[in-house]
């Protein structure tokens, strides 16, 4: 039996049915008629001289030579998938497709994005609201910026662009209620969970301790996004730990203001991530340019703060 490869159409026939089990639903998603997707399928079992699969009433199911072809089939579209859109964006200075959490991209990036349109108009950007870790083989994405503890990946390039800090935020009428640190002891606080998975914790009973008083583990409202606490600060609900990245242009607008000028520092931090190389794209390298010039402002309130390691007053 020879080791020539059958027709690329063939295998990928043949990978669509496998993955759905079905030559109805194979063919639905290759845009041909079912009896097209069969002859395919037959044209590659007649190049094995073997079938692929068994045919059964209203299904089909993998013979076990289309079980031992099956993985290897669908890992080679995959790179195949993978290398044309690598090589699309070598070639495409127009688009930027970037991905950030929900949060920061709600709160620092959409308000900006007019400045880098007009700094850059023959740039379209692009952005994926989401948490879950870009793979770069895989996803349609240029560029990524995640929050966490830094670290290094083989093959990704990998710049911090933001130090993430908090202190309690709150509106200027709470504010004139509470103007001493002591006064949250009665204050309702805000709670946020999206950044339970920081060690050392970075919390209000951190912040008690660093303010040397004592620790207050009062309920209240908690949220999973530090975007919708900042949202109930601003509504007046209560006083937040705030994130600065998140916070930084409702406190320039003057709609939250930090009173006691206290606030927790943490290892966890923004970074500019992309594949090794793509970095000196020019539409690539324009966006982190440009994120660097703008996280300047989020410094000037740094300077106006005294700041506690969250690891210096843990228990």
């Amino acid at each position: 039996m020879s080791d020539r490869l059958p027709p690329l159409t063939a295998l990928r026939a043949f990978d669509a049915a496998a993955r759905h089990l079905s030559f109805a639903k194979a063919a639905a998603e290759l845009n041909v008629t079912p009896a097209a997707l069969s002859f395919q399928i037959k044209s590659l079992e007649q190049h094995l001289e073997a079938p692929l699969f068994r045919r059964l009433n209203r299904a089909v199911e993998l013979t076990d030579a289309g079980r031992a072809l099956c993985p290897g089939a669908a890992d080679g579209f995959a790179a195949l998938t993978s290398a044309w859109r690598a090589a699309k964006r070598t070639v495409e200075q127009k688009s930027l497709i970037v991905t950030a959490g929900p949060a920061f991209t709600a709160k620092w990036l959409a308000p900006r994005l007019f400045k880098f349109a007009t700094l850059h108009p023959e740039i379209e950007l692009r952005f994926s609201a989401t948490l879950r870790l870009v793979d770069f083989s895989r996803d349609d994405v240029d560029v990524a910026i995640r929050f966490g503890l830094a670290k290094e990946e083989p093959g990704l390039y990998t710049k911090p662009i933001i130090r993430e800090w908090v202190a309690p935020m709150m509106t200027p009428e709470l504010a004139a209620q509470y103007p001493e640190p002591a006064d949250l002891s009665r204050a309702p606080l805000l709670h946020q969970d999206d950044i339970h998975f920081l060690k050392p914790a970075v919390d209000w009973p951190a912040w008690f301790r660093a303010a040397d008083l004592p620790p207050r583990f009062a309920a209240g409202a908690r949220f999973s996004q530090a975007d919708h606490a900042i949202d109930a600060a601003l509504a007046g609900a209560g006083v937040v730990l705030g994130r600065i990245s998140l916070a930084e242009k409702d406190l320039r607008e003057g709609r939250l203001v930090m009173p006691y000028k206290l606030g927790l520092t943490t290892e966890a931090e923004y970074s500019f991530v992309c594949p090794e190389g793509p970095e000196a794209r020019p539409q690539v390298r324009a966006f982190r340019e440009w994120i660097e010039a703008e996280i300047v402002t989020l410094k000037e309130y740094g300077d106006e703060m005294k700041f506690v390691d969250a690891a210096e007053v843990q228990i």
